[in-house]
């Protein structure tokens, strides 16, 4: 029974890099009767007060400890320990000690494909179980965790001293922590995919970036892999990890933040080059996936400029 359940809006510290991560200090002690009524509530599976977001939260615990619960486990993470929650699944956390400190951080792994990466990101798009089934690692492989923590350590001071290629610092170290987690799965929760697909979709993929102005059809897109329009839809979501609407739309925006920030044209003439003559449609979409406007997406970025009034 799910009530109460909050969507939260994340609000990036920087659009391009899609994440936001920050340290917290518990003010006070949770009740042990709190914690044993959660903890019911949990097994009963009424998930009250809960949270969930697109984008997947990794814990990590500088000291004291935390009861962190997703719909299928119970965590209990102590000093120098590691919990995973994946995209849009129901999550929450509460102290279970005075003494806690730990960082949160939350990203945006679908703003990390792009063709050199998606045979390897796919395996991160949680069709068949969510990213939570992976804490096993974080429990069993000390390496793994030590090397994780490093890596949020450091994530968390480029982001805060903001150095010059910050980005490039933090973009690679939070594709690290990935392949760390794909490389040290043992139990196979990633490895569901065929790998032959992808390359089946290969055609489609190159067809929808060169047409991507235009208006897409799917049947010409059927006939590029020679398969019917129900195989492929199917096939598309198993291979890519996302429905096929939902890509174009997805490379749709991409190119238009790209456009945003690289030429003067107006915010309608964006949105007709990347193949989205309903204005409106294009605003919403823009939102979907940046919670702003593509205006208040280019001021975030460029502060001094004036353009697109």
């Amino acid at each position: 029974m799910y009530l109460e359940m909050y969507n939260e809006q994340v609000v990036y510290q920087n659009p391009f890099l899609a994440m936001r991560i920050w340290q917290i200090d518990a003010d006070k002690q949770a009740t042990e009767t709190t914690r044993r009524q959660l903890e019911r509530d949990w097994k009963q599976k009424r998930f009250v007060k809960w949270h969930y977001h697109k984008e997947v939260e990794f814990l990590f615990i500088l000291r004291g400890e935390l009861t962190a619960f997703c719909p299928e486990e119970q965590l209990v993470l102590r000093d120098g320990d590691i919990g995973l929650f994946g995209s849009n699944e129901p999550h929450h956390s509460m102290p279970t000690n005075a003494d806690l400190s730990y960082y949160v951080l939350q990203i945006d792994l679908h703003k990390y494909w792009d063709q050199s990466t998606l045979r390897s990101m796919r395996h991160f798009a949680e069709v068949i179980r969510p990213l939570s089934s992976l804490n096993y690692i974080y429990r069993e492989n000390g390496q793994v965790r030590s090397e994780t923590v490093k890596l949020i350590r450091e994530i968390y001071e480029e982001m805060n001293n903001k150095e010059l290629g910050y980005e490039l610092a933090v973009s690679s170290k939070i594709k690290n922590m990935l392949l760390l987690l794909l490389r040290n799965d043992t139990q196979s929760k990633l490895h569901y995919h065929d790998n032959d697909l992808i390359e089946r979709m290969q055609p489609a993929l190159d067809y929808v970036d060169k047409h991507l102005h235009e208006k897409l059809s799917v049947d010409a897109l059927c006939k590029q892999i020679n398969i019917s329009y129900t195989y492929f839809i199917k096939l598309f979501k198993q291979a890519v990890g996302m429905p096929f609407t939902e890509y174009v739309a997805y490379k749709r925006i991409k190119k238009a933040e790209q456009q945003l920030l690289t030429n003067n044209a107006s915010i309608a003439e964006i949105a007709e080059s990347v193949g989205m003559t309903n204005l409106g449609h294009f605003y919403d979409m823009f939102h979907r996936f940046n919670h702003c406007t593509p205006r208040e997406y280019k001021l975030r970025l460029s502060p001094n400029d004036s353009r697109l009034l």
